[in-house]
């Protein structure tokens, strides 16, 4: 299919999610308001299956939320372009290109070079997809890289498969420095921050491997001061680190915890002077500040859902592009929290928007446009 270029420059505005069906996976598009409200706007088939409530690993509880147990299963590109989602249960990767109507069009499905891919980042015209592994090959998790061409379509990238710190260290989330230089994953299992020094054909090289601070690292963020952010869903808590070129990070606040369950989504303001961390299973988002040189205090709390309604369990996070909105996918049931950030951080709850009138588990995944 040859995509023009009119596609590439929409000026919707828009949130995706995505339902990690097992028979199916599928994005969902929202259309959002002027006042960041949001309205259902149709589901587009991934042409590859999810899997569903299953984990992709027995580390994690098999409780039917945050099945992938990642940050990034569903991404845009930088400039908005492109949206890059993970099939899970079969192995691939699927691009979209997004529509001046903001409605994505399927281009491309790739194998994802491993088994049970579950977050994927894009800088430039590279891709970097995680792969958890699986049973069968003793869950052995790697990282691979693809070219994305400008109509969105995938190539391998010839010797960029590698492994993690350790054979089956579990990722979290693959993610490139604000400058493309390297690559962060985050191990949930292995409780290691492993860097990847980018080559110039798009290859990687060995890991550099550090330890977290706190145990679980599975969201992670980086501020444009080169300053990473990564939530602890085991320790519930947020560090921050600054990274040096030789790929060696150095804590700057370790584990400050924020006295709710499994902190795992991580996403800034962006005047960068806020953070705000989902703790999932205490249905909570919990409101950092962030200082001048990277060091964080809790400044308060936020149920996802309104007090009295059915509480929801806040996974994938996203703030607007004007920086009005902040947005979480509610994994219990398949929603979206809307809620307005006021200028000292706060967040005012605006909408829990629904795309079907069934909660349902297993959605991972949410991109704001």
């Amino acid at each position: 299919m040859q995509i023009m270029n009119k596609y590439f420059r929409t000026s919707a505005s828009m949130v995706y999610i995505m339902t990690n069906n097992e028979v199916m996976n599928q994005i969902i598009a929202f259309y959002r308001d002027m006042n960041g409200m949001l309205t259902f706007v149709g589901s587009y088939p991934t042409n590859g299956r999810g899997t569903g409530p299953r984990e992709v690993s027995t580390a994690t509880a098999n409780d039917g939320v945050d099945p992938l147990a990642s940050q990034g299963a569903l991404t845009l590109s930088r400039d908005g372009r492109f949206l890059l989602a993970v099939n899970a249960g079969s192995n691939s990767i699927s691009s979209f290109v997004i529509t001046d109507s903001g409605a994505p069009v399927l281009v491309d499905v790739k194998p994802s070079g491993g088994a049970q891919p579950n977050s994927i980042d894009v800088f430039g015209h590279l891709l970097y997809v995680s792969n958890v592994g699986n049973a069968a090959n003793n869950f052995a998790s790697n990282i691979t890289g693809f070219r994305i061409n400008d109509n969105g379509h995938l190539t391998p990238i010839p010797g960029s498969t590698h492994s993690l710190s350790t054979f089956n260290a579990q990722p979290a989330q693959v993610l490139f420095t604000r400058d493309g230089s390297k690559i962060l994953v985050s191990e949930l299992t292995s409780n290691h921050l492993s860097v990847f020094h980018v080559n110039q054909n798009g290859t990687v090289t060995e890991p550099i491997v550090n330890d977290s601070y706190g145990q679980g690292p599975l969201g992670a963020y980086f501020l444009s001061s080169g300053i990473l952010l990564v939530t602890e869903a085991v320790s519930n808590a947020l560090s921050s680190y600054s990274l040096s070129n030789d790929g060696k990070l150095h804590v700057i606040s370790g584990s400050v915890p924020n006295g709710y369950k499994t902190a795992c989504w991580v996403v800034t303001t962006r005047d960068e002077r806020f953070a705000y961390t989902t703790n999932t299973l205490s249905g909570t988002i919990s409101t950092y500040q962030i200082d001048s040189n990277g060091a964080l205090s809790v400044v308060r709390h936020i149920t996802s859902t309104p007090p009295g309604t059915a509480p929801g369990l806040p996974m994938d996070v996203g703030v607007s592009k004007d920086g009005r909105q902040f947005y979480t996918l509610n994994g219990n049931q398949g929603t979206v929290s809307v809620f307005t950030i006021q200028d000292d951080g706060s967040l005012v709850r605006l909408q829990v928007a629904a795309w079907t009138n069934f909660p349902y588990l297993g959605s991972q995944g949410l991109a704001v446009l």
